[in-house]
């Protein structure tokens, strides 16, 4: 009865994670390099997006050099006077597990190689290095696909120029798969990167990608490689119309169609062998595929194989039929081995029956994946960049740090074990004809140990912020155009030990911090720089005043101007009113002039009237009477 409910729980969770798995699509990016609108490729109507604003580069026409790459007419490519990296960032890339697919293309103009060979990264850490003669191969060479962890929302894929052609860019797919996908240990997670090497579906004639499977989502859109035989009279392809039971399901989601053929050891050669070439000193992950399809065995016992991988046992006993319940049903083995040799070889030998037989193959190489930068200091030298106008010749694309194999040329790394990132410890970027300003970012890039900027044009203030790197040791900031004042907070960097700030237009006195510091083994240059006083050597200062104390002086002379302003209006006012009043006096002058004559002669008239009247006794007596 407890077994009964046990089977029942089972069976339920089974339920709901398919019904998770069928109301839940994946996420799904797949881009045209160089196209200017969306695109449908046929037979399946594919929807490829066009290429907007991921990336620099120039777009142009261009051709596929393989069947397996996507019917698509247009391409980027990156030429080497625009920077040995370059970079495709797509952002807004929910947290997960990718399948990511990258597509190459040849450049259609004759003028350029036909095969350029480059490097290829993804996240930082370099996965893939196109081989000589890639483009005529109908295989995996056609593109590069890893699976990888994707947690801070974007997705950087970087293209590094290795002096032989241009790198040319088909096309890019981002697919989400399972959270595990391919499990194969403990070393399985965030720290790793699984690179397809070669994914072969045995004994069918056509290659194919899971969309012509008709194959879940979830499963990534896989390329199954074909091959018909591994070798002259040694095997016979086979095949079924029988439907198999346990494919299509989490985390690998593999198509049935793959387990419906397989090949067939011969009584020539009754053990089945494939070898590969490979890349010495990797390890590798390789996935068997099995489903008992041959007529011939219906019963547990009558085929038994011993598997081994460059003459190791990695799986002794194995009885399909006994491992999966039955006939028709589908085994899938894992195993991870070292590789020091350049060949892997994988043998199938039958310990019972006369036959061995296998549907498919899928090797991966395991890629410990490159610590990154820390991404403060990431974004401190993407301001810088922006800030001083870096040359596009000089790159400054991807991470600055990883892949260890193209930095960033002028910026150097040290590895910070107790963080486990990279760091940046040193700029130098002297005579590059920089023409921009030091932005307050550069306090960002906090391990900094050297900065050498001479000989360019930088102009502006030398940043306050500056003085925030507590581990600057050497600071060359000489033949420049910095103006303004030495921050004083440079006087708090107690490290440096080198500081050239010669020939700029720097003025004002020099922080006593830093001219203290002369008397300890410090080589400091302040020469050619008319305005600097305050040490042996250059200009004496005058009385030093405060900063408050020079905006005390600044709003007195303002108040002072206004006082006089007010002043002089007042006057040139008063004065208007007095010649507006003697010009109305000179305007009236003769009306008053005639006035003031006949008044006197009234009065004067008056006067003589009154002094020669005389009483009639001075006068005698009247003349008539």
């Amino acid at each position: 009865m407890l077994g009964f409910h046990y089977c029942f729980l089972i069976l339920c969770f089974c339920v709901s994670l398919q019904l998770v798995y069928s109301g839940h699509e994946p996420y799904v990016m797949r881009i045209s390099c160089g196209a200017r609108h969306d695109v449908h490729t046929a037979p399946t109507k594919t929807l490829w997006h066009k290429d907007f604003a991921y990336t620099g580069g120039i777009p142009t026409n261009g051709t596929t050099p393989s069947f397996i790459a996507p019917r698509l007419t247009t391409l980027r490519y990156f030429p080497f006077s625009e920077g040995p990296e370059n970079c495709y960032n797509i952002k807004r890339v929910p947290h997960g597990h990718y399948s990511i697919r990258i597509f190459f293309g040849v450049v259609t103009e004759p003028s350029f190689d036909n095969e350029p060979l480059f490097d290829v990264s993804v996240e930082g850490t370099l996965v893939y290095t196109l081989p000589s003669g890639w483009s005529n191969h109908d295989d995996e060479r056609a593109f590069v696909e890893a699976l990888i962890f994707l947690d801070d929302g974007t997705a950087s894929l970087c293209f590094h120029s290795t002096g032989h052609g241009d790198p040319a860019i088909l096309a890019i797919e981002i697919l989400q798969v399972d959270d595990r996908s391919y499990y194969f240990g403990p070393d399985f997670g965030k720290g790793t990167i699984m690179r397809t090497v070669k994914r072969l579906s045995c004994g069918v004639n056509d290659s194919m990608f899971g969309v012509d499977y008709g194959a879940n989502h979830w499963g990534g859109d896989r390329f199954w490689g074909s091959i018909e035989a591994f070798g002259r009279n040694s095997d016979r392809p086979i095949s079924t119309k029988n439907s198999i039971k346990s494919t299509s399901k989490a985390p690998n989601f593999y198509p049935g169609s793959i387990y419906q053929t397989a090949l067939l050891s011969t009584d020539n050669e009754p053990e089945l062998t494939y070898t590969m070439d490979v890349d010495p000193n990797k390890k590798y992950s390789v996935w068997l595929h099995f489903a008992e399809i041959d007529p011939s065995v219906t019963s547990a016992g009558q085929r038994v194989m011993d598997i081994s991988i460059n003459g190791d046992t990695v799986f002794p006993n194995v009885d399909i039929v006994k491992m999966v319940g039955g006939v028709n049903s589908a085994l899938v083995l894992n195993t991870t081995v070292p590789v020091s040799g350049r060949t892997l070889t994988i043998a199938l030998h039958p310990t019972k029956g006369t036959h061995a037989i296998i549907s498919a193959i899928e090797i991966f190489e395991v890629i410990i994946a490159e610590s990154k930068t820390f991404l403060d200091e990431v974004r401190g030298l993407q301001s810088l960049k922006n800030a001083l106008g870096l040359p596009l010749r000089l790159g400054w694309n991807g991470d600055p740090c990883v892949p260890q194999q193209h930095p960033w040329s002028g910026a150097y790394c040290q590895f910070d074990k107790i963080s486990n990132k990279w760091v940046i410890d040193g700029i130098d970027l002297d005579n590059q004809g920089l023409r921009g300003f030091l932005p307050n970012e550069i306090s960002r890039l906090r391990h900094l140990q050297s900065i050498n900027l001479s000989g360019n044009s930088i102009h502006g203030p030398i940043p306050i912020a500056l003085g925030m790197v507590n581990s600057l040791e050497k600071l060359d900031l000489s033949y420049n155009f910095f103006n303004g004042s030495i921050p004083e907070s440079l006087g708090q960097l107690t490290s440096l030990r080198t500081l050239n700030l010669n020939g700029n237009s720097l003025s004002g006195r020099i922080p006593a911090a830093l001219g203290g510091r002369l008397l300890h083994r410090a080589s400091f240059n302040f020469t050619d720089n008319a305005g600097l006083c305050g040490i042996p050597g250059l200009p004496t200062c005058g009385t030093h005043l405060t900063v408050g104390a020079k905006i005390g002086i600044g709003l007195g002379a303002c108040v002072a101007v206004l006082l006089i302003a007010t002043c002089i209006t007042c006057w040139w006012k008063r004065r208007q009113n007095i010649l507006r009043t003697q010009r109305i006096a000179a305007r009236d002058a003769p009306y008053a002039k005639s006035r003031t004559s006949f008044n006197r002669d009234v009065q004067m008239a008056r006067s003589y009237s009154h002094e020669h009247t005389r009483t009639a006794a001075e006068n005698g007596p009247p003349l008539l009477s």
